[in-house]
């Protein structure tokens, strides 16, 4: 049973990363054409495959969030914070695993405030960019957003590897690579969106 739930911890968290690659590219459109930017994103939201994704995106989320939730859990009524740590040796690893249930906790907040944002209710179309401009002249929505780009970077440095041992892919001649990766997918999403964040807040 906990290797099953490893495996479902790491694919779940791949599947998710994957996403939010695919997003950033999506959300990079914006600076650069805005106009083409909104045509995507209204073509998009009339996709007939768009509710099976996000319902398997949600999917992921819920079982990435409940088994790291129910992790932390265990590890902290049993005494064992050290499992909460990277076993890397190094700062950042270390670092980015103790602040992953805080983290987390960042992320899962964001993600509230975004929904809210784009789906409740959903803009109408061509109106994506403005309505997301004027939510972020908030100073708390625009630290929210700065702290969960820095909270979605650290995630994916400590997580990108620790999925990888726990698939069983990660060993001593790719630990170097994977885990070189993992930080520049980790850098790449998080300056990434808080760029087009801050371009956001700037359109104000």
């Amino acid at each position: 049973m906990a290797m099953v739930r490893r495996v479902l911890l790491a694919g779940s968290g791949l599947m998710l990363m994957a996403f939010l690659v695919l997003h950033l590219i999506g959300v990079a459109i914006a600076p650069l054409a805005p106009l083409q930017f909104e045509n995507y994103a209204s073509a998009l939201h009339q996709s007939w495959w768009l509710p099976v994704v996000e319902g398997l995106l949600l999917l992921a989320a819920g079982l990435h969030v409940s088994i790291s939730l129910g992790k932390t859990l265990s590890n902290w009524r049993a005494g064992n914070h050290a499992q909460l740590q990277s076993r890397r040796g190094d700062r950042l690893g270390s670092w980015s695993a103790r602040l992953q249930p805080l983290g987390g906790l960042t992320l899962l907040l964001f993600i509230a405030v975004h929904l809210k944002q784009l789906r409740l209710p959903r803009p109408a179309p061509g109106l994506e960019l403005l309505h997301l401009s004027a939510s972020l002249q908030s100073p708390i929505t625009l630290t929210l957003y700065g702290l969960a780009c820095l909270a979605l970077g650290l995630h994916v440095v400590q997580g990108g590897e620790s999925a990888q041992r726990s698939l069983g892919v990660l060993s001593p001649e790719n630990a170097g690579i994977i885990r070189s990766t993992a930080r520049a997918v980790g850098l790449i999403l998080g300056l990434g969106f808080a760029g087009s964040a801050g371009w956001l807040a700037l359109q104000g």
